[in-house]
């Protein structure tokens, strides 16, 4: 019965807690366009991604070492 005295403030902090966040994610437009972000997700860019660059053959025999000089 002693963890009741702990429990329900506990409990009441928590709930007014989320209470604050939703009214401050109410406040600051977190919930004011749903459609957008849920649409952009279906259409492409309209701007490729740059490619890739090809990466470099490993270089063999002497010249495998571009440090060592003669």
């Amino acid at each position: 019965m002693e963890i009741y005295f702990f429990i329900i403030p506990v409990g009441l902090i928590f709930i007014g807690l989320a209470i604050r966040f939703l009214f401050w994610a109410l406040k600051s437009g977190q919930y004011d366009n749903l459609e957008t972000e849920a649409n952009r997700i279906l259409f492409d860019d309209d701007t490729p991604l740059e490619q890739p660059a090809k990466p470099q053959p490993a270089a063999t025999g002497k010249d495998s070492s571009p440090d060592k000089v003669d």
